[in-house]
Protein backbone atom coordinates (compact mmCIF):
# COMPACT_ATOMS: atom_id res chain seq x y z
CA UNK A 1 0.00 0.00 0.00
CA UNK A 2 1.32 3.07 -0.90
CA UNK A 3 1.56 6.35 1.43
CA UNK A 4 -0.83 9.32 0.82
CA UNK A 5 0.82 11.88 -1.16
CA UNK A 6 -0.34 15.71 -1.05
CA UNK A 7 0.03 18.55 -3.93
CA UNK A 8 0.11 21.86 -1.50
CA UNK A 9 -0.18 25.02 -3.85
CA UNK A 10 0.33 27.95 -1.54
CA UNK A 11 1.52 31.84 -1.97
CA UNK A 12 4.71 33.18 -1.26
CA UNK A 13 6.52 36.31 -1.11
CA UNK A 14 4.40 37.22 -4.34
CA UNK A 15 5.11 33.65 -6.16
CA UNK A 16 2.76 30.28 -6.57
CA UNK A 17 4.65 27.32 -4.76
CA UNK A 18 4.08 23.84 -5.69
CA UNK A 19 5.36 21.43 -3.49
CA UNK A 20 4.66 17.59 -2.62
CA UNK A 21 4.16 16.22 0.61
CA UNK A 22 3.24 13.12 2.68
CA UNK A 23 1.78 15.04 5.43
CA UNK A 24 -1.15 18.29 5.67
CA UNK A 25 -2.41 18.81 8.82
CA UNK A 26 -4.18 21.82 10.45
CA UNK A 27 -1.65 22.65 12.49
CA UNK A 28 -1.26 22.86 15.93
CA UNK A 29 -0.38 26.80 15.68
CA UNK A 30 -4.03 28.13 15.13
CA UNK A 31 -4.79 29.35 11.86
CA UNK A 32 -1.79 27.75 10.48
CA UNK A 33 -1.66 24.73 8.54
CA UNK A 34 1.40 22.11 8.97
CA UNK A 35 3.00 20.79 6.05
CA UNK A 36 5.66 17.65 6.75
CA UNK A 37 7.83 15.17 4.77
CA UNK A 38 8.27 16.87 1.97
CA UNK A 39 8.93 14.80 -1.31
CA UNK A 40 11.86 15.84 -4.11
CA UNK A 41 12.64 14.22 -6.88
CA UNK A 42 16.10 12.43 -6.69
CA UNK A 43 17.98 12.69 -9.66
CA UNK A 44 20.87 10.64 -10.36
CA UNK A 45 21.59 11.69 -13.95
CA UNK A 46 22.84 14.51 -15.79
CA UNK A 47 19.60 16.11 -16.63
CA UNK A 48 18.47 18.26 -13.31
CA UNK A 49 15.32 20.42 -12.76
CA UNK A 50 16.28 24.03 -11.98
CA UNK A 51 13.31 24.28 -10.10
CA UNK A 52 13.44 21.47 -8.33
CA UNK A 53 16.92 22.33 -7.46
CA UNK A 54 16.00 25.46 -6.22
CA UNK A 55 13.21 24.16 -3.79
CA UNK A 56 15.08 21.54 -2.33
CA UNK A 57 18.01 24.49 -1.37
CA UNK A 58 15.26 26.27 0.03
CA UNK A 59 13.11 23.31 1.94
CA UNK A 60 15.43 20.57 1.81
CA UNK A 61 16.61 20.89 5.47
CA UNK A 62 12.71 21.75 6.53
CA UNK A 63 10.93 19.44 8.88
CA UNK A 64 7.67 21.06 8.63
CA UNK A 65 6.41 24.29 7.12
CA UNK A 66 3.73 26.59 8.81
CA UNK A 67 1.53 28.08 6.42
CA UNK A 68 -0.65 31.01 6.90
CA UNK A 69 -4.14 29.59 5.99
CA UNK A 70 -4.77 32.74 3.78
CA UNK A 71 -1.49 31.94 2.00
CA UNK A 72 -2.89 27.99 0.61
CA UNK A 73 -4.29 28.29 -2.74
CA UNK A 74 -5.27 24.45 -2.65
CA UNK A 75 -4.21 21.20 -1.44
CA UNK A 76 -4.52 17.97 -3.63
CA UNK A 77 -4.25 14.42 -2.64
CA UNK A 78 -2.37 12.86 -5.85
CA UNK A 79 -1.63 9.36 -6.88
CA UNK A 80 1.95 10.04 -7.90
CA UNK A 81 4.37 13.15 -7.88
CA UNK A 82 4.69 15.44 -10.60
CA UNK A 83 6.84 18.55 -11.25
CA UNK A 84 7.44 21.01 -8.42
CA UNK A 85 7.08 24.66 -9.56
CA UNK A 86 7.63 28.06 -8.90
CA UNK A 87 5.35 30.30 -10.86
CA UNK A 88 4.50 34.01 -11.39
CA UNK A 89 1.39 34.88 -9.09
CA UNK A 90 0.05 37.44 -12.02
CA UNK A 91 0.99 35.38 -14.93
CA UNK A 92 1.01 31.76 -13.99
CA UNK A 93 4.23 31.49 -15.89
CA UNK A 94 6.40 29.58 -14.00
CA UNK A 95 9.65 31.52 -12.88
CA UNK A 96 12.63 30.07 -14.28
CA UNK A 97 16.12 31.33 -13.47
CA UNK A 98 18.19 31.98 -16.50
CA UNK A 99 21.57 30.74 -16.75
CA UNK A 100 24.40 32.75 -16.17
CA UNK A 101 25.51 34.30 -19.25
CA UNK A 102 29.81 35.24 -19.21
CA UNK A 103 30.35 39.00 -18.51
CA UNK A 104 30.79 41.58 -21.61
CA UNK A 105 34.59 41.87 -21.91
CA UNK A 106 35.40 45.80 -22.25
Amino acid sequence: MSRTLYKVTFLNHGKVYELYARRVDSGRLWGFVEVAELVFDVHDGLVVDPTEERLRDEFGNTRALHLPMQAILRVEEVEKKGQSAIRDAESGEKVVTPFPLPAKPR
